[in-house]
């Protein structure tokens, strides 16, 4: 298989729409699959073997026959979690409670953000996107609502947790809000950086 940075450009080279965000989203968790811990090492995990090969004839319909399979069999072979307790599940759930639309891109979407969130590093990083301000294209573009709901531009990543602890009605905050907690700058801080090195080639091409 080759590397994140030249199968996100495989990728985007074989899509039907190189510039259209969910496209690169969904192109940029594909690719960094290999960069997440093991039981999220799927191209997009949650997505079943046929599921997953429709979003690639779907997204990607000049993808190359052998890229086309081997991804498949990634999909197929990977080891699907084994914490019963593991929280992707609440993520997907989470995104999928607030849908904009009954599509198909926007489960492929919410799976592959849930998919993202299991690696350590910002979001849109994880997401092999060139910057934050894209990620927030996608979240708006498929869950209008619940990108509203970050109206103080928390972190993505603690955001989703955020909701999820409110969902159970866990509250794991000492704080008694967010604007007296010692901790607001982890939380709201800027998520700065560069793309992920092993993404830094499929970045300067798609600012090109």
């Amino acid at each position: 298989m080759a590397s994140p940075a030249n199968l996100n450009l495989q990728l985007l080279a074989a899509a039907g729409d190189p510039s259209d965000v969910t496209t690169i989203a969904l192109a940029g968790v594909i690719a960094a699959a290999t960069l997440r811990p093991a039981e999220y090492s799927a191209p997009i995990a949650g997505l079943g073997v046929e599921e997953f090969a429709w979003l690639l004839e779907s997204e990607f319909p000049y993808l190359e026959w052998n890229t086309h399979l081997a991804l498949r069999v990634q999909q197929k072979s990977a080891p699907r979690p084994s914490n019963s307790l593991d929280e992707f599940s609440d993520l997907l759930a989470l995104l999928w409670d607030h849908r904009a639309e009954d599509d198909t891109r926007s489960l492929w979407l919410a799976c592959a953000v849930s998919t993202a969130c299991m690696a350590a590093n910002h979001l849109w990083q994880d997401m092999g996107l060139p910057s934050r301000h894209m990620l927030g294209e996608v979240l708006q573009t498929h869950f209008p609502v619940l990108h509203s709901l970050n109206s103080g531009d928390m972190k993505w990543k603690k955001f989703f947790y955020k909701q999820l602890c409110d969902r159970a009605e866990v509250h794991a905050c000492r704080a008694p809000s967010c604007t007296v907690c010692n901790d607001r700058p982890t939380c709201f801080g800027p998520e700065d950086g560069l793309p992920l090195a092993a993404f830094a080639p499929a970045a300067v091409a798609l600012h090109a």
